[in-house]
C-alpha cells in the first residue's frame, strides 16, 4: 500500500533498514596514534564513520583530529569550515590548506562521539566532501560541533587514517566504518 500511495504521489519510498553494511569495526585494546580502514570496497554510493573514542591529550577543554585519504599527506589538498558552540558561545571559521579539525576530542577522562558521512567516496569524476556532526560533554562543560571537509582529489578512497593532533587514541576507543548503499 505504502508503495502505491508513495508512486502516486510522487514521494519517495522510505530506504531501507539495510541500506547501511558493516565494513569494518575496531576498539582499541591499547593507545594507539592513528587508527587505519584499508582496502575499502568501491561497491558503495557513500561511507558513513562513526567513532567514540578519547584521546592521551591531559587537560584542556579540547582538541582536533585529522583524516587522509589513500595516504595522502599534502594539506593543500585539503580544507574545511566548522560551525561548533558550548551552549554559551558559538564560533566558526575556514581553513584551506588543513585536514585538521573534522572532529574535536576532549582529554584522557573524556570521550567525543560523531559520526562523518564521506559521500560519493568512489566517484572518480569530482572532489571527495565529508561532514562531521560531533561532540563531547564534561559533566555540564562540552563542545558540539558541525564540520565539512573537501579533499581535492577524484580518487576513489580506498583506505582512510585517522589521526589526534599530537596525541594518541587511548584503549577502549571504539571505530566503525558502513557502507551506504545506493
Amino acid at each position: 500500500m505504502l508503495n502505491i500511495i508513495s508512486s502516486v504521489l510522487d514521494i519517495p519510498t522510505p530506504v531501507s533498514t539495510n541500506s547501511y553494511e558493516s565494513i569494518a569495526t575496531t576498539t582499541l585494546s591499547s593507545s594507539q596514534s592513528t587508527v587505519t580502514f584499508s582496502s575499502i570496497p568501491a561497491t558503495y554510493t557513500h561511507l558513513q564513520l562513526r567513532y567514540f573514542c578519547n584521546t592521551t591529550r591531559v587537560g584542556g577543554a579540547s582538541g582536533s583530529g585529522k583524516i587522509e585519504f589513500n595516504g595522502d599527506t599534502t594539506v593543500t589538498n585539503y580544507s574545511n569550515h566548522a560551525l561548533y558552540g558550548n551552549g554559551a558561545t558559538a564560533a566558526g571559521y575556514g581553513a584551506a590548506n588543513t585536514n585538521n579539525g573534522l572532529w574535536y576530542y576532549g582529554d584522557t577522562t573524556t570521550f567525543v562521539a560523531g559520526i562523518v558521512d564521506i559521500l560519493d567516496y568512489a566517484n572518480t569524476n569530482k572532489y571527495k566532501t565529508m561532514r562531521s556532526l560531533t561532540g563531547f560533554d564534561q559533566n555540564g562543560s562540552g563542545q558540539v560541533g558541525l564540520v565539512s571537509l573537501a579533499w581535492l582529489s577524484t580518487s576513489a578512497i580506498t583506505s582512510i587514517v585517522l589521526t589526534p593532533t599530537s596525541y594518541s587514541f587511548n584503549t577502549y576507543s571504539k571505530f566503525a566504518l558502513y557502507g551506504i548503499k545506493g
